[in-house]
Formats: structure tokens, C-alpha cells, sequence
């Protein structure tokens, strides 16, 4: 409108006496200018309303629509306004079309996403043909685009409709809330990107909503995530950022959950078998630094970005609960086999004990880490330098009361912690093999650990 009111004012003649304002739901506006008659502005198909139109109008609608671009149709009502509801008999006049420029990133943005495993949506106001060109122009496999008005509005039908389409057009605010809702009753976990306020209803309906900061005030307000540069790029690293987090927080996890469910066997056998305690504190701190403090600074670090599902519950308890018993069998059997079987002191046995749950805590540090890198390997081998240091230095031995073995004796430990680990693997590959009714929590595949340019993982 200030493009044509640069060119000029209108003439007196051409006041308007009665006017339709343009709406979403409407998608055209229409104003009556007294004798000059009605005109009616808005998408061609929606003025058409249904009609097919013919000879060079319809060639020049079908080129526009295949070639990606928006239509604007101008046409003239002969019997004027009739209220609210489009006027019938409209006399197409002019026709504009309006081309969408295609940012640079789109195109690597959704390859990534669909590489990834990601199912893409267009959701799209506009001309179902013309969504359908964009679409295909960036990438998203589609066929021709869905008309979403004409569709039922079930969910059971969205939810068919969507798994069988990418495309949609002609979408009502409405619609586009209920379409993801209907992904989320399908057990689908639902992502929303809009700019508009057409868009609020389905970015608060979503999982995640991510607005665009050019964007309206309103679809900004209810965003979880808003794209401060209005730059899709940023839409991979935002994947590959959440995907690192939840893998870190679960390694983690496991490691911690993994001391809890040993110091809980631990006391509970002390306590039924009436034993001393097989260390002391001291011990479980030089332990508990060595397999979960140092370590565990470096897996909150880690940059592998596995694909997220659900059962984070499940697939921690999977690995630290056999790894905690085995880690308290361990450092029991050892204390039992060197205080009363092999003789040693009650320091030594103390010292074997805690050897072993430190073996086992290294191997789950391992095999939580695996594949192995430079770095990571470098990770292990300092922590069993230092945990060497630890029993082998007088000064360190007197500050954690550690008292080192006979040669024999740390032969013996290292054997008994070598079979709990063997057990351990073993019940972690049944349930891997979903013997156990757990559910795979091993480790990602190459195109799970996929980032993102700019990104990485290590």
C-alpha cells in the first residue's frame, strides 16, 4: 500500500462507502466505492471459490502456482457487498504474483534435519501448488500439496493425512494446532517454527515452540525458543546443542546412580552379615574422585550428540544397577578373600576392597565413553596413574590409609573384579538383546552422532 501511495492519491470519486478488512480466515478484503462498484482483493483460488478458471487466467494461475509463487487476485463484485460473505459472481480484473525468496540456509538446514531422521511439515496459509514448489525447492519431499480445508477434522484423519503427506496448504490457526496436536497423540514429539500471529495457537500446543525474532510480539511471547537472528542455520545447532545435553546429563547419571546402588548394597550386606565396613571414608573419597568427581567434569563436557528418545529412567538403571552390584560384590569379595582366606592385615584388605570397586568404576567410565578417542583414552589412563600414585606413594598411602599389598594379593583382587565386570557385561547384553524386557541403551550408531557444520563431537 505505500508502493502505490508513492505513485499517487486516489481521486475524489473513489471513496469508499462500505469495506471488508482483510482477515486469516477470510484471506481477502473487499471495499465498495458507491457507483465505481465493489472490488474485491485476496488469494486467487479463495476468490475463485472453487470455479475453474479458464483460458489465459488459468495459464498464468497454473505457471504462478508452479513456480513457487503467491497470487493475488483483484476482481470486481457486480452486485456489490453482500455483508461479511464473499460477493458472488466476482469478475477477475488483475492479478499479482509475489515471488518468496528462499534464504541460502534453507536448503542445508532441512537436509540435515531430514538426515537426521526429523519428519518436516509445511503447515502454510497459502495455495497448496504453491507450498508444494517451495517445498520441493528446499528439499522436502512432497508430491502435490494438501488443501487442508478439505480435509476431516478428526484427528484420526489428521493423523493419516500427516503420515502421508508433507505439504500443507490453505491452513487455518485452528487447524495448525490441531495438526500438531494430532502428531502428539500419535506419540510423536512435535517441534513448531513460526513467525506469525497465526502461528501462536500451534507454538503453544507444541512441544518445542521456536519463533523467529523478526517475527510478531505474540508468537515471540509463547516461544520456548526464539531464533534471535530469524535465521534457520541456527536450527541444526539448536538440535545438536539439546541432543549433546541429555546425552552428557545421562552418562553422568549413570555414573552417579551407579555409587548410589553400590554404597546402598554395601550397607545393607554390611549390616545383614554382621562385617565391618570395608572401607573407610577416606577410601570413598579418593574412590569416588577418581571414577565419578574428575571424570565427570570431562562427560558433562563431552560433545557426542546421540538422537534422544525416550526411557531415560529405564536406560540409566539398565547400566547402574548391574553396574553397583557388581561394583559391591566386588569390593565385598575382595575384602572377605584377603582378610580371612589370604591372611593380610585389616588395612591391606581395606586397600584390596577398595582397588577393586576402583577397577570396576574405571571399566564403567570406559565402557560409558566407548569408542575410545586420544582424549578419552587419556582420561583413563590418568585416572589409573593417579589411583597407582595413590597406594604406591608413602604420603599419599598415609593420607587415605592405604597400605600396599603383596604383589599375589592385587593379582587375586584384579582376577575377582575382572569376573564381576565379565557378569556385568553379560547382563548388560542380555538386556541389550531385550532378553531382560529392557529397552537398547548402547551406544549410537554414526548417523546418530551427525552434527551439525560448525559443530562436532568427540
Amino acid at each position: 500500500m505505500r508502493a502505490l501511495a508513492l505513485i499517487g492519491s486516489a481521486a475524489p470519486e473513489w471513496k469508499a462507502t462500505e469495506s471488508v478488512p482483510f482477515s486469516s480466515a477470510r484471506r481477502w478484503s473487499a471495499a465498495g466505492f458507491g457507483s465505481r462498484g465493489a472490488w474485491v482483493l485476496g488469494a486467487a483460488d479463495v476468490l475463485l471459490n472453487g470455479e475453474r478458471a479458464t483460458g489465459s487466467l488459468a495459464a498464468r494461475l497454473a505457471r504462478h502456482a508452479d513456480a513457487g509463487r503467491r497470487m493475488v487476485l483483484l476482481a470486481r463484485a457486480p452486485g456489490g457487498l453482500v455483508g461479511k460473505a464473499l460477493p458472488p459472481g466476482l469478475v477477475p480484473t488483475g492479478l499479482v504474483s509475489l515471488e518468496e525468496e528462499l534464504r541460502p540456509e534453507a536448503s542445508s538446514t532441512i537436509g540435515y534435519l531430514l538426515a537426521q531422521g526429523i519428519e518436516v511439515k509445511v503447515l502454510s496459509g497459502d495455495d497448496p501448488r504453491t507450498v508444494a514448489a517451495i517445498a520441493k525447492r528446499v528439499g522436502i519431499p512432497a508430491s502435490d500439496g494438501v488443501d487442508s480445508s478439505q480435509l476431516p477434522a478428526s484427528p484420526e484423519a489428521l493423523v493419516e493425512a500427516l503420515s502421508s503427506s508433507s505439504v500443507f496448504g490453505r491452513v487455518t490457526p485452528p487447524r495448525k494446532r490441531a495438526m500438531v496436536s494430532a502428531l502428539q497423540s500419535a506419540g510423536h514429539v512435535v517441534a513448531m517454527i513460526g513467525d506469525g500471529v497465526n502461528d501462536v495457537a500451534a507454538l503453544r500446543q507444541a512441544d518445542i515452540g521456536i519463533a523467529m525474532g523478526s517475527g510478531s510480539q505474540a508468537s515471540r511471547a509463547v516461544g520456548q525458543v526464539v531464533l534471535l537472528d530469524s535465521s534457520f542455520a541456527a536450527v541444526p545447532q539448536l538440535l545438536y546443542e539439546g541432543r549433546r545435553v541429555i546425552d552428557n546429563i545421562e552418562r553422568v547419571a549413570r555414573v552417579v546412580v551407579t555409587k548410589t546402588v553400590y554404597a546402598t548394597v554395601l550397607a545393607l550386606a554390611v549390616g545383614v552379615l554382621a562385617m565391618p565396613y570395608p572401607f573407610y571414608p577416606r577410601h570413598l573419597t579418593l574412590v569416588s574422585s577418581l571414577t565419578i568427581g574428575i571424570p565427570g567434569l570431562f562427560l558433562a563436557l563431552g560433545r557426542r550428540a546421540p538422537r534422544a528418545s525416550s526411557g531415560f529412567t529405564r536406560r540409566v538403571l539398565g547400566v547402574a544397577g548391574p553396574a553397583g552390584l557388581a561394583a559391591a560384590a566386588a569390593a565385598l569379595g575382595a575384602f572377605e578373600l584377603t582378610r580371612t582366606i589370604l591372611g593380610t592385615t585389616p588395612m591391606e584388605a581395606r586397600t584390596a576392597a577398595a582397588t577393586a570397586l576402583f577397577l570396576v568404576g574405571l571399566w564403567l567410565l570406559g565402557y560409558l565413553v566407548w569408542p575410545l578417542t586420544r582424549a578419552r583414552a587419556g582420561l583413563l589412563v590418568a585416572m589409573f596413574l593417579l589411583a597407582l600414585g595413590a597406594v604406591w606413594l608413602p604420603v599419599s598411602r598415609q593420607l587415605f590409609g592405604l597400605s600396599l599389598p603383596p604383589p599375589y594379593v592385587m593379582l587375586e583382587v584384579a582376577g575377582l573384579a575382572a569376573v564381576a565386570i565379565g557378569a556385568t557385561l553379560l547382563l548388560l547384553q542380555l538386556e541389550r538383546r531385550g532378553q531382560l524386557g529392557g529397552r537398547h541403551h548402547g551406544r549410537p550408531t554414526p548417523a546418530d552422532l551427525a552434527t551439525p557444520k560448525g559443530g562436532g563431537h568427540g
